[in-house]
């Protein structure tokens, strides 16, 4: 439904006003900053559709020319998000506010796939203080050595010029035990980071209840 349709105090702007940034979600706010979708589609529907093919903080770093292949971004449109983005990172730039310390503080950072219904492979590139530069999300499927290539998970670790990074996936099953695939990749990829000197900290298995450290297990 078109925003001018809904009652006005719903509307992402008026809201915004009445509550502050706070009560809205990702799709108002990044609707605020679209203003208006397609012909036929409401702007809440294309910022859906957009935060749902750049998954996570992908958006951020969405060039000009991955922008404009979506339906209803135009030149203009794709420019502001662009530039909203890299402002915001320079701005940002020496704020990192997350410190990640122990595998509780990885699993709580990653309430948005604990209760998946498929595995979600995360990434937490990191700095000589083991504060946060980054987190992706680099596959989504059942864990294996082919899905789960080093350079998915290294050409970025480059990109962002990390120190350590830490690996965590979630397990819909619930159980909290590694597979022998997790086992695989892991030492696949603690064996990648130490020909390129960035270190594997910790594999971490998450699930809606709980979470497991192959580093507290002795498994890395």
């Amino acid at each position: 439904m078109p925003i001018k349709h809904t009652h006005k105090i719903e509307q992402p702007r008026e809201k915004l006003e009445k509550y502050g940034p706070g009560k809205l979600s990702d799709a108002e706010l990044f609707a605020i900053l679209l203003r208006t979708g397609p012909k036929g589609t409401g702007v809440l529907a294309l910022s859906n559709k957009i935060l749902r093919q750049f998954a996570n903080t992908r958006l951020a770093y969405a060039s000009f020319a991955e922008l404009r292949k979506v339906h209803g971004i135009g030149p203009a449109k794709a420019c502001e998000v662009v530039a909203c983005f890299e402002l915001g990172k320079r701005l940002l730039k020496d704020k990192k506010a997350v410190l990640i310390l122990s595998p509780r503080e990885v699993w709580e950072e990653l309430k948005d796939i604990r209760g998946q219904k498929k595995e979600h492979f995360a990434v937490f590139f990191l700095d000589t203080q083991n504060e946060v530069i980054k987190r992706e999300i680099v596959s989504i499927g059942t864990l294996n050595a082919s899905l789960i290539h080093p350079r998915e998970v290294f050409e970025p670790a480059v990109k962002y010029l990390s120190a350590h990074i830490i690996i965590a996936h979630n397990h819909p099953s619930g159980s909290l035990e590694p597979s022998e695939e997790d086992l695989r990749v892991t030492r696949r990829l603690a064996e990648a980071g130490r020909l390129l000197g960035i270190e594997l900290l910790d594999h971490v298995i998450v699930t809606a209840t709980g979470y497991a450290s192959f580093k507290e297990k002795n498994l890395i």
